[in-house]
């Protein structure tokens, strides 16, 4: 074991290193629901490119360590090159978007079994050493609850923006009004609720079914006093598109789920002027 003051040198380079990065980033925002299971890292990555396809540059950290899907839903899955020194990590570039996660570190199919300390010391690491450059904005997506990962992120990224997923019906609602006060008691100043899997697009007729319901989100943002960043649809297309690792809003954007993306990252930028 490092001897105390060896260990404490090293946190404090780290953190002068992370200071560094954060100076050139100009928006950053985290993603996170109070349950697993709504949608989250899709929302994450649409957002992520609905930012690309405005000419936005933007960084998307998968800060969900034991279960970092944001490679599988951007096909961003080789493994990273080394920098020029041995801090540099330098992030995939998928169709113009950085995205840096723990999973192409891993043999395929391997747990990550590692306690509290692990996962946070992971998410600095990623915070002071990837090559990300100048950005307009970097996106973390955060695992569900309110774990270690979570409060490491925000207290070290320090965004400026919080987007809790959710999905329409109440056993969903309850966990995300857990979420936006742990935001709230947090200090992140900007806190916008995105209601996903809002009614079911039928692949044959077309038509909304209210499978899940539509309205529990925007409801409870208004009586939580926070924004209200538009609904999602659930569609066929956007599951497959996602298990390819071809995002709804490069690969279908005429369809109903992109255009809510549309409409959601303009909510997004106008909030964070």
């Amino acid at each position: 074991m490092k001897p105390d003051t060896e260990r404490a040198r090293e946190m404090q380079e780290q953190a002068e290193r992370i200071e560094g990065v954060l100076r050139g980033i100009k928006h950053r925002i985290v993603v996170f629901s109070g349950k697993g299971g709504v949608g989250k890292t899709t929302v994450a990555v649409n957002l992520a490119y609905a930012l690309v396809k405005r000419a936005k540059k933007v960084g998307l950290l998968d800060a969900d360590i034991t279960g970092p899907n944001v490679p599988k839903m951007t096909g961003a899955v080789a493994p990273y090159a080394p920098g020029e020194n041995p801090h540099e990590i330098h992030p995939h570039v998928r169709e113009g978007l950085s995205i840096i996660s723990i999973a192409p570190m891993l043999p395929e199919d391997s747990p990550v079994i590692w306690r509290g300390p692990l996962r946070s010391g992971a998410i600095r690491q990623f915070l002071a050493d990837v090559v990300w450059g100048e950005l307009d904005y970097l996106l973390a997506d955060l695992p569900p609850g309110t774990g270690d990962e979570i409060l490491t992120t925000v207290q070290e990224m320090h965004p400026q923006m919080a987007v809790v997923v959710t999905t329409p019906q109440e056993v969903s609602l309850v966990d995300c009004r857990r979420a936006v006060n742990m935001a709230k008691k947090m200090n992140i100043p900007v806190i916008g609720v995105i209601e996903n899997m809002s009614g079911l697009i039928c692949p044959h007729c077309g038509g909304e079914i209210d499978l899940f319901g539509t309205g529990g989100g925007k409801d409870m943002a208004r009586r939580m006093g926070v924004a209200f960043l538009g609904r999602i649809p659930l569609e066929v297309k956007t599951r497959i598109s996602g298990d390819q690792g071809k995002p709804v809003v490069l690969h279908d954007p005429e369809s109903p789920v992109s255009a809510a993306f549309d409409s959601i990252t303009q909510n997004v930028e106008a909030l964070l002027k």
